[in-house]
């Protein structure tokens, strides 16, 4: 395999420190990239060319007129220290099938003995994500952690500091959703939880921190609860009856014409709605890439092209940002200049706030007070493919690469749909006569 990195030990004189040494680094070169990690090390030029030179040349290496700080003891502590160091970085090096920074400094930093930590892959996961700006997702990993040490806290008597992969094993697995039901949560919640679980075990499969045989999930061992998905959809009647109610307040009319909005443009989720800027209104259409999938289909990335009906165009002139530069925000959600975690935050409280108002608004007039934003979304597919559309255009509409994902939105057709179906199965006549029973 050819070598594709350098490693070396630096010392770094750009700048000095107060001092007057300089820093120590492991230097990582690879063809256009080079990247200096910090040691715990500091020392002047003289000092370093003699602890680091001074067994690596049959010329003697000059002593430093600071000697008296570095005996022969600390001469050879640092050489050591700096020698274990290099050849740790050179073997994950070597390890790494192509060498990527991402990878070795993972490795680097993994401290001792917590390879196999369960909690220490969490923390490290979470802080990937983070750094990627995926806030969403270290926010699923934070709260499955919590959860498993809450369960492990309950069953040990004590707040846990360590779990290993080895232990979780499929009678675990089954005492921590036995947890989870005597809590009171659904087995939708524990399967969320149990996910990125399952994600970290299966990473460790690969790194060869855990062997295969110990993976406790799949069949005959573990599964995943998976109930069925509950269709969250009003009906075409419940629509109507929504959209002619009168709200009790402003905030209730507000919410009410967010969520018929959102309704309106294919159920855009509120995360991606918070998003769209004035360059995503082209002409009488919204084009944009939903965050969702931004970094998992990227080989195939493909925008949401929604055409607008007069509601969604008078709603954009009616709550949108009257400066309509290309750069600004439609909506007066985010602010430019925000972090990714400012606009996490701020869209789960706009979120929060609009899911209050419409369920308040939906159960005062005798509508299903579960009611929230989400639901625009299957509510546009159900009455949508109802009303003629074909599975295929909704599928477009939604942007979902596979058809059964959009086949799950679909709530089913309704009640008089399936009487008329089964009223003419025995209609040969082209509807014009009924047919009797045999006597």
């Amino acid at each position: 395999m050819k070598r594709e990195y350098s490693i070396s030990i630096y010392l770094d004189q750009r700048r000095s420190l107060k001092s007057g040494k300089y820093p120590v680094r492991l230097r990582v070169y690879v063809p256009g990239t080079q990247k200096l990690y910090p040691t715990k090390f500091t020392f002047t030029k003289e000092e370093f060319q003699y602890i680091w030179n001074s067994d690596k040349s049959d010329l003697p290496a000059a002593k430093p007129k600071t000697e008296k700080l570095l005996n022969n003891a600390d001469r050879r502590e640092a050489l050591s220290a700096l020698l274990s160091l290099q050849d740790k970085a050179e073997k994950i090096a070597e390890g790494l099938d192509p060498f990527t920074f991402d990878q070795f400094e993972k490795k680097l930093y993994r401290r001792s003995g917590q390879t196999e930590n369960v909690f220490y892959q969490y923390d490290q996961v979470v802080e990937r994500y983070k750094t990627n700006n995926q806030i969403g997702t270290a926010k699923n990993y934070e709260l499955s952690q919590k959860s498993i040490k809450t369960f492990l806290e309950d069953w040990k008597g004590k707040e846990p500091s360590t779990l290993l992969f080895r232990e979780i094993t499929p009678e675990w697995l089954n005492r921590y959703e036995r947890f989870m039901s005597d809590k009171g949560k659904s087995q939708t919640s524990t399967g969320i939880y149990l996910r990125p679980l399952r994600a970290l075990y299966r990473a460790a499969i690969l790194e060869g921190t855990i062997k295969q045989d110990l993976y406790p999930f799949g069949r005959k061992k573990y599964e995943i609860p998976q109930p069925e998905v509950v269709r969250k959809a009003l009906s075409k009647e419940q629509i109507k009856k929504l959209y002619e109610a009168v709200p009790a307040n402003e905030y209730q009319k507000k919410a009410k014409d967010f969520w018929f909005f959102l309704f309106n443009t294919a159920g855009i989720n509120v995360k991606d709605l918070a998003r769209l800027k004035y360059s995503n209104l082209l002409g009488d259409k919204l084009v944009y890439i939903r965050e969702k999938t931004k970094r998992t289909t990227k080989a195939r990335l493909k925008p949401v092209v929604v055409y607008l009906n007069d509601y969604a165009t008078q709603f954009i002139e009616k709550y949108g940002n009257p400066e309509k530069l290309p750069q600004n925000y439609i909506f007066d959600i985010f602010r430019n200049g925000m972090t990714e975690q400012e606009k996490f935050d701020k869209a789960g409280a706009f979120t929060r706030i609009l899911n209050q108002h419409v369920k308040n608004f939906a159960k005062a007039n005798g509508l299903p007070e579960e009611i929230s934003t989400y639901w625009s979304r299957h509510s546009f597919a159900t009455n949508a493919i109802r009303s003629g559309a074909s599975m295929e255009q909704i599928q477009q509409a939604l942007n979902h690469a596979n058809l059964t994902t959009t086949q799950n939105y679909f709530a089913g057709f309704g009640n008089d749909s399936m009487k008329a179906l089964t009223k003419n199965l025995m209609n040969f006549n082209d509807g014009q006569t009924d047919e009797q029973p045999a006597q």
